[in-house]
Protein backbone atom coordinates (compact mmCIF):
# COMPACT_ATOMS: atom_id res chain seq x y z
CA UNK A 1 0.00 0.00 0.00
CA UNK A 2 1.22 3.87 -1.32
CA UNK A 3 1.48 4.19 3.31
CA UNK A 4 4.46 2.09 2.98
CA UNK A 5 6.46 5.13 1.61
CA UNK A 6 5.92 6.46 5.48
CA UNK A 7 8.13 4.31 7.41
CA UNK A 8 8.92 0.44 6.06
CA UNK A 9 9.25 -1.03 9.88
CA UNK A 10 6.73 -0.22 12.28
CA UNK A 11 6.78 -1.64 16.34
CA UNK A 12 4.67 -5.07 16.69
CA UNK A 13 1.80 -3.03 18.47
CA UNK A 14 0.90 -0.55 16.01
CA UNK A 15 -0.01 -4.00 13.05
CA UNK A 16 -1.74 -5.14 16.60
CA UNK A 17 -3.70 -2.24 17.04
CA UNK A 18 -4.85 -1.97 13.55
CA UNK A 19 -6.24 -5.54 13.37
CA UNK A 20 -8.73 -4.68 15.84
CA UNK A 21 -12.73 -4.23 15.51
CA UNK A 22 -12.33 -0.90 16.23
CA UNK A 23 -9.94 0.18 13.94
CA UNK A 24 -10.56 -2.11 11.00
CA UNK A 25 -14.41 -0.25 11.15
CA UNK A 26 -12.42 2.42 9.68
CA UNK A 27 -11.59 0.46 6.30
CA UNK A 28 -15.17 0.99 6.17
CA UNK A 29 -15.70 5.10 6.42
CA UNK A 30 -14.30 7.28 3.33
CA UNK A 31 -11.72 9.97 3.71
CA UNK A 32 -13.61 12.45 1.32
CA UNK A 33 -16.98 12.30 4.10
CA UNK A 34 -19.59 10.52 1.64
CA UNK A 35 -18.97 13.30 -1.34
CA UNK A 36 -17.48 10.21 -2.85
CA UNK A 37 -20.94 8.21 -3.52
CA UNK A 38 -21.98 11.41 -5.53
CA UNK A 39 -21.07 11.46 -9.58
CA UNK A 40 -19.06 14.27 -9.30
CA UNK A 41 -16.18 13.90 -11.88
CA UNK A 42 -13.12 14.10 -9.76
CA UNK A 43 -14.43 10.83 -7.22
CA UNK A 44 -14.40 8.85 -10.84
CA UNK A 45 -10.87 9.56 -11.11
CA UNK A 46 -9.62 7.95 -7.84
CA UNK A 47 -6.90 5.23 -8.23
CA UNK A 48 -8.71 3.19 -5.08
CA UNK A 49 -10.85 4.32 -2.24
CA UNK A 50 -9.27 6.05 0.20
CA UNK A 51 -10.26 5.07 3.72
CA UNK A 52 -10.18 6.63 7.24
CA UNK A 53 -7.87 3.02 8.15
CA UNK A 54 -5.75 3.69 5.58
CA UNK A 55 -4.67 7.28 6.98
CA UNK A 56 -4.60 6.69 10.33
CA UNK A 57 -1.87 3.81 9.21
CA UNK A 58 -0.35 6.35 7.44
CA UNK A 59 0.00 9.24 10.13
CA UNK A 60 0.83 6.79 12.44
CA UNK A 61 4.06 5.75 10.37
CA UNK A 62 4.59 9.35 9.55
CA UNK A 63 4.74 10.00 13.95
CA UNK A 64 6.91 6.75 13.90
CA UNK A 65 9.25 8.01 11.37
CA UNK A 66 9.75 11.25 12.59
CA UNK A 67 9.88 10.50 16.51
CA UNK A 68 10.41 6.67 17.45
CA UNK A 69 8.23 7.51 20.13
CA UNK A 70 5.57 4.63 20.63
CA UNK A 71 2.49 6.34 22.33
CA UNK A 72 2.75 9.01 20.21
CA UNK A 73 2.45 6.60 17.05
CA UNK A 74 -0.37 5.22 18.53
CA UNK A 75 -2.18 8.20 19.72
CA UNK A 76 -1.20 8.56 15.60
CA UNK A 77 -3.23 5.74 14.62
CA UNK A 78 -5.84 6.29 17.15
CA UNK A 79 -7.14 9.51 16.28
CA UNK A 80 -9.85 8.44 13.79
CA UNK A 81 -10.96 5.88 15.61
CA UNK A 82 -14.36 7.70 16.53
CA UNK A 83 -15.33 8.90 13.00
CA UNK A 84 -18.71 8.01 12.28
CA UNK A 85 -20.22 6.84 8.65
CA UNK A 86 -19.58 9.99 5.98
CA UNK A 87 -17.01 11.11 9.01
CA UNK A 88 -17.58 15.04 8.80
CA UNK A 89 -20.45 15.13 7.35
CA UNK A 90 -21.69 14.53 10.70
CA UNK A 91 -19.77 17.75 11.98
CA UNK A 92 -22.36 19.05 9.41
CA UNK A 93 -25.18 17.51 10.70
CA UNK A 94 -24.28 19.17 14.49
CA UNK A 95 -23.90 22.10 13.13
CA UNK A 96 -19.70 21.86 14.28
CA UNK A 97 -18.19 22.09 10.38
CA UNK A 98 -16.15 25.25 11.38
CA UNK A 99 -14.42 23.69 13.69
CA UNK A 100 -14.61 19.34 13.19
CA UNK A 101 -14.43 18.24 16.62
CA UNK A 102 -17.64 17.32 17.16
CA UNK A 103 -16.97 13.81 15.90
CA UNK A 104 -13.83 13.34 18.09
CA UNK A 105 -16.25 13.24 21.35
CA UNK A 106 -15.99 9.59 21.54
CA UNK A 107 -12.20 8.71 21.10
CA UNK A 108 -11.56 8.26 24.79
CA UNK A 109 -14.51 6.06 25.19
CA UNK A 110 -14.56 3.86 22.33
CA UNK A 111 -10.30 3.40 23.20
CA UNK A 112 -11.61 2.54 26.89
CA UNK A 113 -14.33 0.13 26.03
CA UNK A 114 -12.28 -1.83 23.72
CA UNK A 115 -11.30 -5.25 25.83
CA UNK A 116 -8.68 -6.02 22.76
CA UNK A 117 -7.57 -2.44 22.68
CA UNK A 118 -7.19 -2.09 26.44
CA UNK A 119 -5.77 -5.47 26.83
CA UNK A 120 -2.82 -4.38 23.80
CA UNK A 121 -2.33 -1.19 25.49
CA UNK A 122 -1.90 -2.91 29.44
CA UNK A 123 0.23 -5.49 27.67
CA UNK A 124 2.83 -3.23 26.03
CA UNK A 125 2.64 -0.85 28.95
CA UNK A 126 0.65 2.68 27.98
CA UNK A 127 -2.75 4.20 29.51
CA UNK A 128 -5.37 5.96 27.94
CA UNK A 129 -4.25 9.29 28.59
CA UNK A 130 -0.88 8.29 26.57
CA UNK A 131 -2.42 7.71 23.38
CA UNK A 132 -6.10 8.91 23.77
CA UNK A 133 -5.43 12.77 22.67
CA UNK A 134 -3.04 12.99 19.29
CA UNK A 135 -3.57 17.15 20.02
CA UNK A 136 -0.86 16.97 22.54
CA UNK A 137 1.65 15.77 20.11
CA UNK A 138 3.17 18.24 17.70
CA UNK A 139 4.53 15.84 15.28
CA UNK A 140 1.21 14.26 14.86
CA UNK A 141 -1.37 17.59 15.18
CA UNK A 142 -0.94 21.27 15.27
CA UNK A 143 -2.28 24.17 14.56
CA UNK A 144 -2.92 25.53 11.01
CA UNK A 145 -0.91 26.23 9.10
CA UNK A 146 1.41 24.45 10.35
CA UNK A 147 2.85 21.08 8.88
CA UNK A 148 1.59 17.93 10.74
CA UNK A 149 1.48 14.37 10.36
CA UNK A 150 -2.00 14.50 9.83
CA UNK A 151 -2.70 17.12 7.39
CA UNK A 152 0.83 15.93 5.34
CA UNK A 153 -0.76 12.42 5.02
CA UNK A 154 -4.39 13.63 3.62
CA UNK A 155 -2.28 16.16 1.57
CA UNK A 156 -0.52 13.46 -0.15
CA UNK A 157 -2.95 10.83 -0.03
CA UNK A 158 -5.40 13.10 -2.22
CA UNK A 159 -2.24 13.87 -4.23
CA UNK A 160 -1.73 10.44 -4.87
CA UNK A 161 -5.28 8.88 -5.10
CA UNK A 162 -7.26 11.59 -6.38
CA UNK A 163 -5.27 14.26 -8.14
CA UNK A 164 -2.79 11.04 -9.80
CA UNK A 165 0.53 12.69 -8.46
CA UNK A 166 3.03 10.27 -8.95
CA UNK A 167 4.59 8.24 -5.91
CA UNK A 168 8.08 8.88 -7.03
CA UNK A 169 7.30 12.97 -6.15
CA UNK A 170 5.39 12.07 -3.17
CA UNK A 171 8.25 10.47 -2.03
CA UNK A 172 10.59 13.62 -2.87
CA UNK A 173 8.68 15.52 -0.29
CA UNK A 174 8.71 13.31 2.01
CA UNK A 175 12.50 12.73 1.83
CA UNK A 176 13.12 16.48 2.06
CA UNK A 177 11.35 16.80 5.63
CA UNK A 178 12.95 16.67 9.07
CA UNK A 179 12.34 18.17 12.37
CA UNK A 180 12.83 21.51 13.65
CA UNK A 181 11.87 23.93 16.57
CA UNK A 182 9.19 26.25 14.87
CA UNK A 183 9.27 30.39 15.67
CA UNK A 184 7.85 29.36 19.09
CA UNK A 185 9.95 26.22 20.12
CA UNK A 186 8.03 23.51 19.45
CA UNK A 187 9.46 20.85 16.72
CA UNK A 188 7.33 20.68 13.85
CA UNK A 189 7.93 18.87 10.32
CA UNK A 190 9.65 20.97 8.06
CA UNK A 191 11.52 20.83 4.86
CA UNK A 192 15.21 21.03 4.19
CA UNK A 193 15.45 22.68 0.49
CA UNK A 194 12.91 25.85 -0.12
CA UNK A 195 12.54 24.51 -4.22
CA UNK A 196 10.94 21.15 -2.76
CA UNK A 197 8.95 23.45 0.43
CA UNK A 198 7.34 25.93 -2.55
CA UNK A 199 6.37 22.60 -4.69
CA UNK A 200 4.86 20.57 -1.89
CA UNK A 201 2.82 24.00 -0.87
CA UNK A 202 1.34 24.29 -4.58
CA UNK A 203 0.50 20.64 -4.40
CA UNK A 204 -1.29 21.59 -0.69
CA UNK A 205 -2.96 24.88 -1.82
CA UNK A 206 -4.51 22.91 -4.44
CA UNK A 207 -5.95 20.70 -2.05
CA UNK A 208 -7.11 23.51 0.37
CA UNK A 209 -8.77 24.86 -2.64
CA UNK A 210 -10.27 21.42 -3.46
CA UNK A 211 -11.60 21.20 0.82
CA UNK A 212 -13.74 24.27 0.36
CA UNK A 213 -15.14 23.71 -3.42
CA UNK A 214 -18.94 24.48 -4.27
CA UNK A 215 -19.14 20.74 -5.16
CA UNK A 216 -17.70 19.69 -1.32
CA UNK A 217 -19.37 22.30 0.97
CA UNK A 218 -22.77 21.93 -0.91
CA UNK A 219 -22.57 17.51 -1.24
CA UNK A 220 -21.56 17.18 2.94
CA UNK A 221 -24.46 19.88 3.59
CA UNK A 222 -26.62 17.70 1.47
CA UNK A 223 -25.77 14.33 2.80
CA UNK A 224 -25.86 16.21 6.65
CA UNK A 225 -29.50 16.78 6.31
CA UNK A 226 -30.65 13.37 4.77
CA UNK A 227 -28.61 12.27 8.15
CA UNK A 228 -30.04 14.50 10.36
CA UNK A 229 -33.82 13.13 8.85
CA UNK A 230 -32.42 10.14 9.22
CA UNK A 231 -32.32 10.28 12.83
CA UNK A 232 -35.50 12.28 13.52
CA UNK A 233 -37.46 10.29 11.52
CA UNK A 234 -35.70 7.27 13.95
CA UNK A 235 -34.68 4.85 10.84
CA UNK A 236 -31.68 5.10 12.39
CA UNK A 237 -30.14 6.44 15.64
CA UNK A 238 -26.78 8.05 16.48
CA UNK A 239 -25.13 4.51 17.53
CA UNK A 240 -25.92 3.49 14.13
CA UNK A 241 -23.43 6.60 13.16
CA UNK A 242 -20.52 3.93 14.10
CA UNK A 243 -21.06 1.07 11.73
CA UNK A 244 -19.88 1.32 8.66
CA UNK A 245 -20.84 3.35 5.60
CA UNK A 246 -22.33 0.70 3.51
CA UNK A 247 -24.39 -0.59 6.61
CA UNK A 248 -25.52 2.95 7.09
CA UNK A 249 -26.72 3.05 3.18
CA UNK A 250 -28.09 -0.10 3.90
CA UNK A 251 -30.70 1.34 6.36
CA UNK A 252 -30.77 4.30 4.65
CA UNK A 253 -32.81 2.12 1.11
CA UNK A 254 -34.88 0.48 3.53
CA UNK A 255 -36.83 3.86 3.90
CA UNK A 256 -38.64 5.00 0.32
CA UNK A 257 -38.40 8.99 1.54
CA UNK A 258 -34.55 8.30 2.90
CA UNK A 259 -33.65 5.54 -0.34
CA UNK A 260 -34.86 8.61 -2.81
CA UNK A 261 -33.33 11.34 -1.10
CA UNK A 262 -30.01 9.03 -1.17
CA UNK A 263 -30.55 8.38 -5.04
CA UNK A 264 -31.19 12.23 -5.23
CA UNK A 265 -27.84 12.50 -3.86
CA UNK A 266 -25.45 10.06 -5.43
CA UNK A 267 -27.14 11.92 -9.07
CA UNK A 268 -25.43 14.99 -7.96
CA UNK A 269 -22.84 15.89 -11.06
CA UNK A 270 -22.49 19.43 -10.73
CA UNK A 271 -23.11 22.26 -8.67
CA UNK A 272 -24.31 25.95 -9.56
CA UNK A 273 -24.29 29.19 -7.65
CA UNK A 274 -26.92 31.63 -7.37
CA UNK A 275 -27.09 35.07 -5.33
CA UNK A 276 -29.99 34.41 -3.47
CA UNK A 277 -32.12 31.14 -2.48
CA UNK A 278 -33.89 29.34 -4.88
CA UNK A 279 -37.04 28.28 -3.18
CA UNK A 280 -38.18 25.63 -5.05
CA UNK A 281 -35.36 23.18 -4.87
CA UNK A 282 -32.55 22.29 -1.99
CA UNK A 283 -30.39 25.20 -2.01
CA UNK A 284 -28.05 25.91 0.98
CA UNK A 285 -25.56 28.84 1.79
CA UNK A 286 -22.60 26.96 3.27
CA UNK A 287 -19.79 28.60 5.06
CA UNK A 288 -16.10 26.37 4.59
CA UNK A 289 -13.41 25.89 7.39
CA UNK A 290 -10.33 26.95 5.71
CA UNK A 291 -7.01 24.71 5.88
CA UNK A 292 -4.03 25.37 4.32
CA UNK A 293 -0.29 24.87 5.03
CA UNK A 294 2.26 27.21 5.29
CA UNK A 295 5.17 25.00 6.02
CA UNK A 296 8.71 25.79 7.71
CA UNK A 297 12.12 25.46 5.17
CA UNK A 298 14.83 25.00 7.14
CA UNK A 299 17.49 27.80 6.46
CA UNK A 300 21.00 28.80 7.31
CA UNK A 301 19.60 31.54 9.15
CA UNK A 302 17.11 29.34 10.89
CA UNK A 303 13.78 28.59 9.77
CA UNK A 304 11.22 30.65 8.22
CA UNK A 305 7.89 29.67 6.21
CA UNK A 306 7.13 29.32 3.05
CA UNK A 307 5.15 32.65 2.62
CA UNK A 308 7.93 34.87 4.25
CA UNK A 309 9.98 33.71 1.32
CA UNK A 310 7.87 33.17 -1.47
CA UNK A 311 5.51 36.37 -1.90
CA UNK A 312 3.92 35.11 -4.97
CA UNK A 313 2.72 32.05 -2.29
CA UNK A 314 2.43 34.29 0.24
CA UNK A 315 -0.58 36.73 -1.92
CA UNK A 316 -2.03 32.55 -2.90
CA UNK A 317 -3.04 31.87 0.87
CA UNK A 318 -4.05 35.09 1.45
CA UNK A 319 -6.50 35.08 -1.27
CA UNK A 320 -7.30 31.40 -0.01
CA UNK A 321 -8.09 33.17 3.66
CA UNK A 322 -10.12 35.90 1.79
CA UNK A 323 -11.90 33.68 -0.21
CA UNK A 324 -16.43 34.78 -0.12
CA UNK A 325 -18.77 31.94 0.75
CA UNK A 326 -21.72 34.31 0.22
CA UNK A 327 -23.72 32.24 -2.94
CA UNK A 328 -26.05 30.15 -2.95
CA UNK A 329 -25.52 26.15 -3.66
CA UNK A 330 -27.80 23.87 -5.52
CA UNK A 331 -27.55 20.81 -7.77
CA UNK A 332 -27.58 21.46 -11.44
CA UNK A 333 -30.08 18.86 -13.48
CA UNK A 334 -28.83 15.96 -14.89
Amino acid sequence: MYYSIYSTSVPEILDELVNTPEMQRLSGIGMHCGCEYTDLPIYRQERFPYTRLMHSIGVSRIVWNFTKDKKQAIAGLLHDIAAPAFAHAIDFMNNDHMTQESTEAKTVSIIRDSVPIMALLEKHGYQIEDVGDYHKYPIADNDTPMLSADRLEYTCGNGYILKHIELSRIREFYGDLAVAANERGVPELSFRSEGTAKAFTQMAMENSHFYVADEERFSMQYLADIMRTAIETGALDTEDLYSTESEVITALKKNKELHDLWNRYTSISSVATSREEIHDRYCVNVQAKKRYIDPLVITEIGVKRVSQIDAGIKKEMQSFINLPHNNWLYAKPP
